[in-house]
């Protein structure tokens, strides 16, 4: 009988779509190759006494044919392109490689991979703007090293260590990926964001993006800063939309690379209906919002249980709408620095208690980092007094009182 040596193997993709794979047992280690097998599109046929509870449930929905019992020989492959063997007596597996080998039909035996004409590589899917690449690595008779490679190389990807964009197609179809940076810090950017990066010809960068991570692209890509300051928007938002389409527009992938989240006050839905009005597609990946994490940044948490059952972010440039006024709905202000006094005096006017605690966290997760904590009455003063500037959080509510900063500040 044939078998799978540990030397050099060929490598080689399958398209198993609407061709029959017959897999035999019906264990959590069957289960696992059966869902890889239909998600690549195969027509699967599970023949075992008993299945699990995941095949169970494939077999309920018409997902898998069913065969309800035992291999019961040559037959059970017939009209089968590939064979996956995972009985979990050794005697059956061996005689379904066996009949296969016999028929010209590849099998995996999956309790013994050496003893079979095929094996299956350690793979992952990433999703990059041009579709979906599949990472498969191979070390005969050493499942744990193709893992370890398969890993490697998928981190190299969701980092940008290993550059894609010489891998897109020339002349292809350009795209537009709106991606939240989180508050600044590297190690905030989602996974997504990350491959995404990689694949950017062309960065167009918030002023509260992760630089860093900017920093580190390779020359050839073009970044294109259109940050904005308090009184200072040196590029207009439809310039912005412009910037997106125009580059897009000649076949190149772009990254909107946002502070935050794009969706929260972060003008992203109006890049991405400027996008779409001229056919071009857009993912948005969300980001870990600053009206969540700066606060937390300050072990200062949006809601907590006795405390806060509810939150709502707002923006300071904007009339404060009428709100819950209790100390247990926490208010997150964004860009409120520069109206810092009219805000607190609202608030107050709105029927917050004047020693509601309010803290203010300026530049989350920067290595300067500062908090000042107050109350509605004192905090403009004390903003003043110690020369607060953007970009700043302010959180209002009764959580305040649970950060550090405010325990040291009142010591019981």
């Amino acid at each position: 009988m044939g078998h799978l040596s540990p030397g050099p193997a060929f490598p080689l993709a399958l398209d198993l779509t609407g061709r029959l794979v017959v897999a035999v047992g019906g264990g959590p280690v069957s289960a696992r190759q059966v869902r890889d097998l239909l998600e690549d599109g195969a027509v699967v046929r599970v023949v075992a006494p008993w299945l699990c509870e995941d095949l169970r449930d494939l077999a309920r929905a018409g997902r898998i044919d069913w065969v309800e019992r035992d291999y019961a020989g040559p037959a059970d492959l017939d009209g089968a392109w590939l064979v996956h063997t995972a009985a979990g007596e050794p005697s059956i597996d061996r005689e379904v490689a066996a009949d296969a080998e016999a028929r010209r039909v590849w099998c995996v035996d999956a309790t013994d991979p050496g003893a079979a004409s095929a094996d299956v590589a350690a793979r992952v899917d990433v999703t990059t703007p041009g579709g979906r690449v599949t990472i498969a690595a191979y070390a005969a008779g050493d499942p744990a090293a193709s893992e370890t490679v398969r890993d490697g190389v998928q981190r190299a990807v969701a980092s940008g260590a290993l550059d894609l964009r010489s891998a897109r197609s020339a002349g292809g179809p350009g795209w537009v990926a709106l991606v939240g940076g989180g508050p600044g810090s590297d190690g905030l950017l989602t996974t997504r964001g990350r491959e995404l990066l990689a694949s950017a010809d062309v960065v167009v960068l918030d002023r509260l993006a992760p630089r860093a991570v900017v920093d580190r692209l390779p020359a050839s890509v073009q970044v294109i800063d259109v940050g904005k300051t308090p009184g200072n928007h040196p590029v207009p938002q439809w310039r912005i939309n412009e910037l997106l389409v125009e580059h897009a527009q000649r076949g190149l992938g772009v990254v909107r690379l946002k502070g935050g989240d794009p969706y929260v006050l972060g003008r992203g839905g109006e890049e991405r209906d400027a996008c779409q009005a001229h056919g071009i597609p857009v993912e948005a990946v969300p980001g870990v919002t600053s009206a969540v994490s700066v606060p937390a940044a300050a072990g200062i948490p949006v809601t907590h249980r006795g405390v806060a059952r509810g939150f709502t972010v707002v923006t300071g440039h904007e009339e404060i709408p009428v709100l819950p006024t209790g100390g247990d709905h926490t208010l997150v202000l964004l860009m409120a620095v520069g109206g810092l006094r009219w805000t607190t005096t609202l608030l107050r006017e709105h029927g917050r208690d004047a020693d509601c605690p309010v803290a203010i966290v300026e530049r989350g997760f920067a290595p300067d980092q500062r908090v000042t904590v107050g109350t509605l009455e004192t905090i403009a003063d004390l903003a003043v007094a110690r020369a607060v500037e953007s970009p700043a959080v302010v959180v209002v509510g009764d959580v305040v009182r649970l950060g550090p900063d405010w325990r040291a500040a009142h010591p019981a």
